[in-house]
């Protein structure tokens, strides 16, 4: 039984307002207790039904190297369940509540270019239009960046191009900080937007996995 209480979500408020390594370490015990480790132990529970991969959770600090935004610390607690390398399970925790989704990010151009194939295919790319079509129906949203136009050589009334455009996919749906602390378990909250993904992973490990 996991859940988080209103101090991890007003963690991230005070984080919000004030992100600075004093707030960090003054607070630092919240983010261990409240935060991370039922985050941990959320993963943990979650990952043998899964697939039962590698099981990631990501470092609260930013890379500022090459950025110019400088605020040292990540507005959320992010995790992640593998699949198959770049493709899993997410669920990620902020002020605002948590997002429970899944998908890939294209680890290279190859990859980007066999999920376009795969969405082009008129056998696989119908059977990944059918299964979005359930994800969305289930309160999901899918996301992935797009490129401006379309992809070179891909018509322009292409019957998926709404996917065709998307360099990777992913889908999300929220939960409100609310509705989280009101509940004594989130682990079935989570698994059963987990579960509701499955045949888009599976889909994405089949058609568009990495080299």
């Amino acid at each position: 039984m996991t859940r988080f209480t209103e101090d991890a979500f007003a963690f991230y408020e005070g984080l919000t307002a004030d992100n600075s390594k004093a707030y960090w370490t003054e607070h630092r015990a919240t983010y261990d207790t409240q935060v991370r480790a039922p985050f941990v132990a959320l993963l943990d529970e979650l990952a043998p039904a899964f697939g039962g991969g590698r099981v990631s959770v990501f470092r609260p600090y930013r890379d500022v190297r090459f950025s110019t935004d400088k605020s040292p610390y990540k507005l959320h607690q992010g995790g992640f369940v593998e699949l198959a390398p770049s493709v899993g399970y997410y669920v990620q925790l902020d002020a605002d509540g948590l997002l429970v989704g899944g998908g890939f990010h294209a680890v290279d151009r190859a990859q980007t270019a066999r999920y376009w194939a795969a969405v082009d295919d008129a056998d696989t790319g119908t059977a990944l239009v059918t299964i979005t079509a359930a994800v969305r129906k289930a309160g999901f949203e899918l996301g992935g960046d797009q490129v401006r136009t379309r992809p070179r050589g891909v018509p322009a009334d292409h019957p998926r191009l709404d996917l065709m455009r998307r360099e990777f996919l992913t889908a999300s749906r929220s939960v409100s900080a609310e509705e989280a602390v009101a509940l004594d378990d989130l682990v079935p909250v989570v698994s059963k937007g987990w579960k509701a993904l499955r045949p888009f992973l599976t889909w994405i490990a089949t058609n568009a996995p990495p080299e």
